[in-house]
Formats: structure tokens, C-alpha cells, sequence
């Protein structure tokens, strides 16, 4: 006699029992085991459930009340938690892990009651313990009783019982959606901006403090002293004076690189093919640049597309010891393309500095995509692909 053989994977990554296997096998003794299981581990569950609510209940009219079951939706997430884990050893059902809890850790007590309060995972663990209990003794007695009556088709009932279980577990302590998971993962991003946008302020005022600025000062001590000198020495104050006069081109150099590295006027005015034309003749290395794009994208795009290239061709200036470099910028369907390619010695890495770890970070924030392909000894192939957003400003 046969049943069906162990579980398989499927295309989209979940289980799924193959339709025929041998009677007894081991998957066929861990679908008995957790069916035998079920009893207990419904029993704590709809006791933790039953005295958990019972008790918040009572106490709603006192400020333990809510807390309380704020602890309890807690604790129900580690419930499901065990069970998802006992579903995956005994049933080979592999259910991705709910978000963490929003808000946990962040804003007023009040408010991470509230998140608390409202956590879906927590609820649909809580039902998924509650309706438990009597499935739980059906699938106990039955398995048990069928141990001993209907030992030949015990794998048949095995199966068809435990495929429930697989779509209660699937059903109830499953992701809710990818929505969830995409909140979270937009919460992480808005962190990186938030660094990226901090760190880039701090880079400004540091720019200014020691370059510009530390001139500016020079700039007005020397003209104070030049007009001391005016009078009783024209010919060391003309001196000054012309030293001052280069101080003043200096400044106006550094201010201007400043600017640039904020956001430059060619990319504002001209574009892309512009901008980054003028970072290439820039690069210590010849850079062949194309742009072939049907229209200018969204501003927050035009920049980040920009900023990308300008650092990846420093890193080339600085690092590849490269004899050429090429940038080609392009649009399919809706999303923005930018491979820079070099000539040099390779080995650059995600991992191997800040510098790229913090490129793909920006594009990320984005739900942008950055790839390295720099094997030692090269050539080193960057791709980046940003979202396409039309400008709507003329």
C-alpha cells in the first residue's frame, strides 16, 4: 500500500506533499507526531487565550487592563512563533516570519501601547489558539484511534489531516500580506535617508567650516591689515591687497565645488547628458558618456542618477587605475539604467568599503537596484536601476 511521498518545493518557494509515497515513511511519522502534538499544544494555547482575554477584560476599567493584553498580543507572536517552527520540522511547511512589531521601541508609552494594541499578527495568533482546541482533540483521537483500528490507511487520514493543519498555519500565522512586509522595509529605508541626509549635512558644514569659511577669515584679517598700511606702506598693502584678491578666487573656487556637490545648475538647467558629461572631463581618465533618454526624469530621480555617477567615476579617478571608462545611461519601460564601466584592476566589492555599501543604500531607499561585477583584474561593470518617475514640473 502507498501514500504520498515526501513534501517537495514548489516554484514559488512553499511545500507541497507529492501525491504518492511510500505507507510509513518518515514524513508520514512526523505528520502523526504533529497531529498527536496538536492536543497539547491547542490546550495550552486556548488556556493562555481564554485566561489572557478573561483577565485583560476585568481590568479594562483599571489602567492595567489594556497593558495587560497589550502583553498578551506579545506573547501570543512567540505562540506562533513556536508553532510556525513545528509546522516547518514536523509538516515541512515554510512560512516566512511576520514583520516586527511597528512603532516597537519609538514614540511615547502611549503610543507603543497603541501599536501594540493593533497588531494583526498578534490577533490572528490569538484565533489561530482559540479555534484550535477542538481540532486539536479530533486529530488526537483520531490518529490514536486509528494506531490501532485502521492501521493500513492511517497515512491516508495522516495526510488529509494534516494538509488542514498546513492551511491553518498558512492561513493564520503567515505574513498577512506583502503589503506588511513592505512597510517595514520602507521604515528601514526612511532610516537610510535620514542618515544619508544627516551625514550629507554634516559633509556641508564641515566643507564650509575648513575650506570657504577658514578663507573668508583669512580673507578679512588681511584686509585689516592692509588698510593699517594704507597709508605709511602703499607698497605692502598693494601686496596684501593682491594676496587677498587670490584668497577671494579661491573661496569663490571652493564655494563653487560646494554648490556643484549639492546640486549642480548644469544638471538643473541642461539635464543628464550635460551634467554628466561635465563630470566625465572631470575624471583623471578618458570617459565616454552616453544618455539616450526619451525625456528628463522626476527631479528627485535626475539627482540621485547624477550623484551616483559622479561618485562611481571618483572611485575610478581614485582607485581602478583604469586607462578608460564608459557611461551609459538608459530608460526600459519604467525603470532608469546606468551601467559605468572601467578598464582597470577590479576587485571592487559591496562589502569592501563605505563608499558602495552606501551607494546601494541610496538606491534602495528608492526601491532602486545596484549590482558590482568586478572581478580581480577587471573589468569593473557598476548597474544601477532607479525607478522612472516623469517630470511634471515644464
Amino acid at each position: 500500500m502507498t501514500a504520498p511521498t515526501p513534501a517537495t518545493d514548489r516554484a514559488d518557494g512553499t511545500d507541497r506533499p507529492p501525491a504518492a509515497r511510500f505507507a510509513y515513511d518518515a514524513h508520514t511519522w512526523k505528520e502523526i507526531v504533529h497531529l498527536l502534538l496538536n492536543l497539547p499544544s491547542a490546550l495550552f494555547g486556548f488556556v493562555y487565550v481564554c485566561t489572557t482575554l478573561f483577565t485583560s477584560a476585568l481590568l479594562t476599567l483599571t489602567v492595567v487592563g489594556l497593558p495587560l493584553l497589550a502583553l498578551c498580543l506579545l506573547g501570543a507572536r512567540q505562540l506562533g512563533k513556536l508553532e510556525r517552527l513545528r509546522a516547518r520540522a514536523l509538516l515541512g511547511v515554510r512560512v516566512e516570519e511576520p514583520s516586527p512589531l511597528r512603532g516597537a521601541g519609538r514614540g511615547s508609552p502611549l503610543q507603543r501601547l497603541w501599536m501594540a494594541l493593533k497588531d494583526p499578527v498578534g490577533w490572528r495568533t490569538l484565533l489561530y489558539d482559540f479555534i484550535r482546541l477542538p481540532w486539536g482533540v479530533l486529530t488526537f483521537c483520531t490518529v490514536l484511534t486509528s494506531l490501532f483500528v485502521l492501521w493500513p490507511v492511517l497515512p491516508f487520514i495522516a495526510r488529509g489531516l494534516a494538509n488542514v493543519d498546513r492551511a491553518m498555519v498558512r492561513g493564520l500565522l503567515s505574513p498577512s500580506d506583502e503589503l506588511e512586509r513592505r512597510i517595514a522595509e520602507l521604515e528601514s529605508d526612511r532610516g537610510v535617508v535620514v542618515d544619508t541626509a544627516a551625514a550629507d549635512l554634516r559633509r556641508i558644514e564641515r566643507d564650509l567650516h575648513d575650506g570657504a569659511q577658514a578663507r573668508l577669515v583669512s580673507l578679512a584679517m588681511g584686509l585689516g591689515l592692509a588698510k593699517e598700511k594704507l597709508l605709511e606702506d602703499p607698497d605692502a598693502a598693494a601686496v596684501m591687497v593682491d594676496e587677498a584678491h587670490g584668497e577671494v578666487k579661491l573661496a569663490l573656487q571652493e564655494l563653487r565645488d560646494l554648490a556643484r556637490g549639492i546640486h549642480p545648475a548644469v544638471l538643473t538647467d541642461r539635464g543628464l547628458d550635460a551634467a554628466l558629461s561635465a563630470v566625465a572631463s572631470r575624471c583623471a581618465v578618458p570617459v565616454r558618456v552616453e544618455v539616450d533618454l526619451p525625456a528628463r526624469p522626476a527631479p528627485a530621480i535626475e539627482g540621485i542618477a547624477y550623484f551616483t555617477v559622479s561618485e562611481l567615476l571618483q572611485n575610478i579617478s581614485k582607485h581602478s587605475g583604469a586607462r578608460s571608462a564608459s557611461v551609459d545611461v538608459w530608460r526600459t519601460d519604467d525603470r532608469l539604467f546606468i551601467e559605468v564601466r572601467d578598464d582597470g584592476r577590479g576587485g571592487a566589492r559591496l562589502d569592501g568599503g563605505t563608499g558602495m555599501r552606501g551607494l546601494a543604500e541610496r538606491l534602495g531607499a528608492v526601491d532602486g537596484l545596484f549590482v558590482v561585477d568586478s572581478p580581480s583584474g577587471g573589468p569593473t561593470v557598476v548597474t544601477a536601476e532607479l525607478p522612472w518617475r516623469d517630470r511634471t514640473e515644464p
